[in-house]
């Protein structure tokens, strides 16, 4: 996995929650994050911590690489982050609408943004969790080749 450093990093996201917490959410996003490289080792991480730290808005993104050349698209090949919160883990997809959900786990209104709350390691090891993930880099992938864009890795 490529770290974009310039936002931050992924350890940056826990110390804004209290310690208790944080090391139980922290087993949880780690294992999600381990997820997206093992279904992409080539995603690009990146922390979204704004210069003003907003515990609501900390999360990491995920994308499939760098696109190349301005108006590349590079922000339409993210599809998706990880937010640590107090009860839960955020695993969210960016162009989740789109993703087949036979389990049924997403949720979410509107047309394009999807996430699941993942309260426990148990449920972040489900198969459906990685079928999840594995259909988002899918239709990111579709979706920037039918636009002509190609994603290059970092």
């Amino acid at each position: 996995m490529h770290t974009n450093p310039s936002h931050g990093t992924f350890e940056d996201l826990f110390p804004l929650l209290p310690v208790p917490i944080a090391h139980r959410m922290a087993t949880i996003a780690y294992h999600l994050r381990g997820l997206v490289e093992a279904v992409y080792p080539d995603a690009t991480d990146g922390n979204a911590v704004s210069a003003i730290p907003k515990p609501k808005e900390n999360h990491a993104e995920y994308a499939l690489g760098q696109s190349p050349g301005p108006g590349s698209g590079k922000r339409n090949a993210i599809f998706g982050y990880i937010c640590p919160m107090e009860k839960y883990v955020r695993l969210g997809f960016y162009y989740g609408g789109a993703l087949p959900d036979p389990s049924g786990l997403l949720a979410g209104e509107g047309n394009r943004l999807r996430h699941v709350k993942i309260y426990t390691l148990d449920e972040a090891e489900r198969p459906e969790i990685r079928a999840l993930i594995q259909a988002a880099v899918q239709e990111r992938k579709s979706a920037l080749a039918a636009l002509g864009f190609l994603p290059v890795a970092c």
